[in-house]
């Protein structure tokens, strides 16, 4: 006699819920419950079922491809719980997005928003995360879409050009070098700087511009976002080399905005599953933002 196969819907509550929260203590938050109660159903499932669903990597939980595949299989049994406790006369199609903070904030919402008033039969939900784990969840089909400015070409994903800009100095309007037409890596020498941290990859490419002329400014400040670097310089702390999308389109009545002579170029992606065309609200989220981002003189078109 083959036996029954048992299914708890406390384990599986406990997966999806440190699959999208990404440590115990919020996934326990989350439930109701305390940390050791979450840790137990997942020791409980992966006994189970004899699988390895989370890996603990630098101090952190890191799902499985496990873990993810139980996951999606898990879409169809959420989803029709949310159908038995929600209104039976409301059915809203979801799109999932994940942004980093620079296009999250100000730049998302305001966009969100007009798409939901265009689609009121629409919900959508943000999560706001570094752009790492922007692919990440994509990989893991935590999310329908994603935006990025960091060119990460992994198996599983699809990376479609959204906007192209070059790099800006940013200043106050006061500043000794706002009467320039352009700001050259020489013009550097000497001036307070307000750098990305390292972790960036335009950081390296600035510091090798910098290094080619022999131009050695004073870094007074690292931030690990270009509006926080925008607005230290708004502050009139020192100077900023960012990416102007989608900065200048809520700083440029605050802060001078002039080009940086250097090749430091910046691309911004939409990021989507790799596996047959994007869903029907990915796509027209897509379109939305293709036709409603505002022009400005520093960033065009992919």
């Amino acid at each position: 006699m083959v036996g029954k196969t048992t299914h708890s819907l406390n384990e599986y509550q406990a997966l999806r819920a440190l699959m999208e929260s990404g440590t115990t203590s919020k996934a326990a938050i989350r439930l109701g419950l305390s940390q050791s109660a979450v840790s137990r159903s997942i020791a409980s499932l992966e006994a189970r079922t004899g699988r390895l669903l989370f890996e603990r990597d630098a101090g952190r939980l890191r799902p499985t491809h496990e873990a993810a595949q139980m996951n999606r299989r898990l879409d169809p049994l959420f989803e029709a719980l949310d159908r038995i406790d929600g209104p039976p006369d409301v059915a809203q199609e979801t799109l999932r997005i994940i942004a980093p903070p620079t296009y999250a904030h100000r730049f998302l919402v305001h966009h969100i928003a007009t798409f939901l008033k265009i689609n009121p039969h629409f919900f959508v939900s943000l999560e706001v995360s570094p752009s790492e784990d922007v692919i990440r969840g994509i990989l893991e089909r935590r999310f329908d879409i994603g935006l990025t400015g960091v060119e990460l070409s992994r198996d599983g994903v699809k990376l479609t050009p959204y906007r192209t800009s070059s790099a800006v100095c940013a200043m106050a309007v006061d500043h000794p070098l706002v009467g320039l037409d352009v700001v050259r890596p020489e013009d550097l020498d000497g001036q307070q700087l307000i750098a990305l941290t390292h972790r960036h990859a335009r950081r390296a490419q600035l510091e090798r511009a910098l290094h080619g002329c022999r131009s050695t400014p004073k870094i007074v400040a690292e931030v690990s976002t270009a509006f926080a670097a925008v607005d230290l310089a708004k502050e009139g702390l020192g100077l900023a080399i960012v990416n102007p999308f989608p900065v200048v389109h809520y700083r440029s009545d605050e802060v001078i905005f002039k080009p940086f002579a250097s090749h430091i170029e910046y691309r911004s992606y939409f990021v989507t599953p790799d596996h047959g065309a994007a869903s029907g609200i990915a796509r027209a989220f897509m379109r939305h933002l293709r036709l409603h981002t505002a022009t400005d003189d520093f960033s065009q078109k992919a």
